[in-house]
């Protein structure tokens, strides 16, 4: 997650104070990970620098004066590009996955333990998103299907490595 860009893409929708931007960032963003206060003053202090937003004069409000950020030219032109921009297919668990049995095979462990182990550890955490599709709102729901959809292809993997073991066992003592 890009913290600086999604600060300019919300900042990109209206000008906002730095307790309304986190309090966005972390009701649409960080599920199980809010923003803490300190990140996104930095943050923005870095994108006033380098000239991406500008800061308004401090207002008084209900507790500390508070200063109004506005998203510059080059800050918008920033997040376009973003946007625009396919983000590169990540490995996520599948290679530490393959390199957990290869490495288990190499030093004659049971692969197929750990195969099984890691199938129930993936079982017991799509129980847990399911519940919160379920329980949850539609961006509750949506960043648990994209969960899901990942844990269920690593599951394929495991089924298809667990199938080829022998073979896989074979090539890498042999090696």
């Amino acid at each position: 997650m890009s913290v600086p860009l999604t600060l300019l893409g919300l900042l990109q929708r209206e000008p906002s104070h730095g307790y309304d931007l986190k309090r966005d960032y972390d009701e649409y963003f960080g599920r199980g990970k809010p923003l803490p206060f300190g990140q996104v003053y930095a943050t923005l202090s870095r994108l006033a620098r380098d000239g991406k937003v500008s800061g308004g004069d401090a207002e008084p409000g209900a507790g500390p004066d508070r200063k109004r950020y506005a998203i510059t030219e080059l800050g918008a032109r920033e997040v376009d590009t973003w946007l625009a921009e396919p983000i590169e297919p990540e490995p996520h668990q599948q290679t530490l996955l393959f390199s957990k049995v290869v490495l288990a095979l190499m030093l004659d462990r049971p692969a197929e333990d750990y195969l099984d182990a890691q199938r129930a550890k993936h079982m017991q955490r799509m129980r847990q998103l399911t519940e919160v599709k379920r329980s949850g709102g539609l961006l509750d729901a949506l960043l648990a299907d994209h969960s899901l959809f990942h844990l269920e292809a690593d599951l394929r993997w495991i089924d298809v490595t667990a199938a080829r073991l022998s073979a896989l066992a074979e090539m890498v003592r042999t090696s």
